[in-house]
């Protein structure tokens, strides 16, 4: 049972979220989004609150199945263990090599992971990775909630031939060297489809061939609920180079290891064959839906009230 304080802090969370996708339905996700960066003293609660939030009170629950805190750190610990192995890459490898071949495809010569894994953590927090020994982990968040993690702004960073950091801040990062990106609970955040499809691009740019994109996002309903939207995801990831490799829906959110592709046409041939009428581009979440039937109920209500103005008027017969 969640306490008090659990929930106000959850209900604050919810809130920062709801509003800055009402704003980016009114002024544009772009324009939303630059504003929000700006909102420092949001920024600093946000953080605070989801450092609280995840390390007492998503912690006390971890023993229970699907809890927050036992699955979205440790889900994606595990599948990268699972993933980055001898047996588990060379499987998704020669899958790769073989739809190559049937495309006629010429492929560059693979490169070894070593360890540790490098690993970036976008919209990190308080940097929860740090306690595995496997990772070298880059953490990075809009507003750090401590010195571990480095402030960075990951849709409007540069990416380049290096890392370039001062005073803690991520200025550009380089292109093609991490081996893992992590998105836990970070894409429902973004305002916009357009924003969440932008950031899995960027990873796309930051991740070696053959890279592991680590996705969950929060979902309490039974599994076929939003199951189309996760076809989206899918698909969306597809055209964009991702091969999804592992997909799990526990309790409380949807859980997917994406693996970046030997080449672009590898993954988006699943793309091509799998589009169905009801596939749609796009990294859509619903509450996409709720801002878009409230901006909808507005409208009508406008058009009410301009109607009563217009009864008023001579030669108006309404």
């Amino acid at each position: 049972m969640a306490s008090d304080e659990h929930k106000e802090l959850a209900e604050y969370l919810k809130k920062v979220h709801a509003d800055l996708r009402a704003s980016a339905a009114e002024i544009g996700s772009n324009d939303a989004w630059a504003l929000h960066c700006k909102n420092e003293d949001v920024l600093r609660i946000y953080a605070n609150y989801m450092k609280t939030l995840a390390t007492t009170h998503w912690e006390k629950n971890c023993a229970s199945e699907g809890s927050l805190a036992s699955s979205r750190i440790s889900w994606s610990v595990q599948l990268c263990d699972e993933y980055f192995n001898i047996d588990g890459l060379m499987k998704y490898r020669e899958r790769d090599i073989d739809i190559s071949n049937k495309l006629k495809i010429t492929l560059d010569n693979f490169k070894l992971f070593s360890q540790p894994l490098k690993l970036l953590d976008v919209g990190s927090c308080y940097n929860p990775f740090k306690i595995y020994c496997q990772f070298d982990v880059t953490a990075v968040d809009l507003c750090p909630a401590n010195e571990h993690v480095l402030k960075c702004d990951f849709l409007k960073v540069n990416i380049g031939m290096e890392n370039i950091i001062q005073d803690n801040i991520i200025y550009q990062l380089q292109e093609s060297s991490f081996d893992i990106i992590t998105f836990c609970f970070l894409l429902e955040y973004l305002p916009s489809s357009e924003l969440r499809v932008k950031a899995c691009e960027t990873a796309y740019k930051l991740l070696r061939s053959e890279g592991l994109l680590v996705i969950t996002t929060p979902d309490s309903k039974h599994v076929g609920a939003n199951a189309k939207l996760m076809k989206c995801w899918q698909y969306t990831l597809a055209c964009l180079g991702y091969t999804r490799i592992k997909y799990e829906k526990l309790a409380h959110m949807h859980c997917m290891g994406f693996r970046k592709a030997l080449h672009k046409d590898v993954a988006a041939r699943w793309a091509i064959l799998h589009k169905k009428n009801d596939i749609e581009f796009g990294i859509n979440i619903p509450q996409d839906h709720k801002v878009f039937n409230q901006n909808l109920e507005n409208k009508v209500s406008n058009i009410q009230f301009n109607s009563e103005v217009l009864k008023e008027l001579p030669f108006c017969n309404l």
